[in-house]
């Protein structure tokens, strides 16, 4: 091989391996970089979720009503496929109430909900926090666009029969949309299985602290 064609082969190749040198370099730097800030924001970005979450559960369980920290209680339960979220809130130790964050299935999408419930299980609130609803018909179902959600505020399966769990056009008593009844129907459809689970729930919870305080009578 000629000198000149050598030399340029080896220049080629002494430019090929410093850019690969370059780039490996830039590359870990660059990794390392976004390790520190991911490491650095992680604290505020946890913190601000955390102040996210307590804001919506204020609006449906006002922090008057309990005394603990509400968040530390979450838990998840599955009940015949259905996912439910759990926050108990209790007052000076005894149980005033439970949160419940649960999806329906829109016309559009999940719907995320988050209902608000007392000791007995009436809803004290119902908020929609995401949805991918149609604006100006099924967007409805949020609070700042229309007062529907608000329907739901003190009703119970103990105050409100199964029958009435409908939107009126289905023969039950929660308003729908003109030209979105698909939106409000599946609302209310979990709303109403939600309160139906939340009482197996309770109920179990009943049954366990009995027995509990059965056998630490008997021991």
């Amino acid at each position: 091989m000629l000198p000149c064609i050598q030399k340029q082969l080896d220049r080629i190749r002494d430019n090929t391996s410093y850019q690969a040198s370059s780039l490996a370099a830039a590359t870990a730097i660059a990794t390392g970089l976004l390790l520190l800030v991911s490491q650095l924001t992680a604290p505020a970005i946890a913190m601000r979720q955390q102040e996210d979450q307590q804001m919506a559960l204020a609006l449906v369980m006002p922090s008057e009503r309990y005394s603990n920290n509400i968040l530390a209680t979450a838990k998840s339960f599955r009940l015949d496929g259905r996912t439910y979220q759990l926050f108990t809130a209790f007052d000076n130790g005894v149980s005033a109430g439970y949160v419940v964050e649960t999806e329906a299935d829109g016309y559009a999408g999940p719907i995320k909900l988050m209902i608000g419930l007392d000791e007995r299980l009436q809803i004290i609130g119902v908020r929609v926090l995401s949805h991918a609803e149609t604006p100006g018909l099924g967007d409805k179902i949020e609070v700042s666009k229309h007062k529907w959600i608000t329907s739901f505020d003190g009703l119970s399966l103990a105050n409100t029969g199964d029958d009435k769990w409908q939107v009126k056009k289905d023969g039950g008593q929660f308003d729908q949309f003109s030209g979105a009844t698909i939106t409000p129907r599946a609302v209310v459809r979990q709303v109403h299985q939600t309160l139906r689970d939340m009482e197996s729930v309770a109920n179990q919870q009943a049954t366990e602290q009995l027995s509990a305080a059965e056998q630490g009578a008997s021991s």
